[in-house]
Parts: structure tokens; sequence; C-alpha cells
């Protein structure tokens, strides 16, 4: 029987990425996403729970996370689901970790800081660029996706919802 391992997050970092190389060079992106989910309880008031990811990114789309991303910025990530086991050297309890192994992102929420950086606290552009090809901002650290900060025809003042 064939098999089929995707998961697709859109949630808020719980702490800033971090970077670490392989003894090959390989760069190692380690971060932890926060997934909220809204419910109504049996009295019919609203929750809020949350589920706390880990992730890992391999390579420069590793390496561009981290330049884009920091603490409580959005992240949309999309990869697959990964057990490691191992044996605890200390007790030799066997134990277990279930995390998620990011094979792409994108941008998500407002815009960008000023000085071509993106990745503001907000955490991206509205432009949804893909991890191989970040998306930079103008010399005028104006938005690039033509909404009425960038003088474009649409205005949100005509928005019918």
């Amino acid at each position: 029987m064939a098999s089929y391992n995707k998961v697709i997050l859109m949630g808020n970092l719980t702490r800033d990425p971090e970077i670490r190389h392989t003894q090959g060079g390989m760069a190692v992106c380690s971060a932890s996403l926060a997934v909220n989910e809204k419910f109504k309880d049996a009295q019919g008031e609203w929750q809020e729970r949350s589920t706390f990811v880990d992730v890992t990114i391999w390579g420069k789309r590793g390496e561009a996370f981290v330049r884009y991303h920091k603490k409580g910025a959005s992240a949309f990530i999309e990869g697959k689901l990964r057990l490691d086991q191992w044996e605890d050297k200390q007790s030799g309890q066997k134990r277990s970790k279930l995390f998620v192994v990011g094979e792409n992102w994108e941008f998500v929420g407002g815009g960008r800081e000023a000085g071509g950086q993106g990745g503001g606290s907000d955490g991206g552009d509205w432009g949804g660029a893909r991890a191989e090809a970040p998306v930079q901002a103008s010399q005028s650290g104006g938005d690039d996706w033509g909404g009425p900060a960038s003088g474009g025809p649409d205005s949100f003042d005509d928005t019918p919802f």
C-alpha cells in the first residue's frame, strides 16, 4: 500500500529560529511553531488551544528562514512528519520525538521593514515569497504586492467585506 506524508502548518514562532551546521557543513535550522485552534466548549464558550510543533529545516532554506524570521513572527511551513527514536544513554530508556521536517516555507502576515531586509516583527510580506527566492523590499521600503501602500489602483475602502 502506498503512503503519503504531508504536513501544512501556519502559526507563530515561539522562539528565534536557531541555525547550526553538521560536520559536513550542512545548515540545520531548528524552530518551534505554536498553532492555535479556537473551539466552543460544552457550555458554548469560545476556548483556544495551542499545539507546539518542533520544525527542522535543512540547507539553504533553513538559512533563509533564520534570516527572515524572529520570535512571534507568523510562518507557513510545508513538510513531512518524522519520528526519531533512540535509547537514552544515562537511563537506558527508549525515547522518541515527533517533529516536522520543513521542505518549503512562505512569508505570511503584513508588510516589511524598510531597508530591504524583509521579515519584520510580523513575519514577512504579502507576496507569498517561497523560501527558494525570498522577495526583497524596494528601495523605498514600500510594499511590492500592488496594494494601497504601493500606490496601486486598489483601495481597502472599496473592499466589499
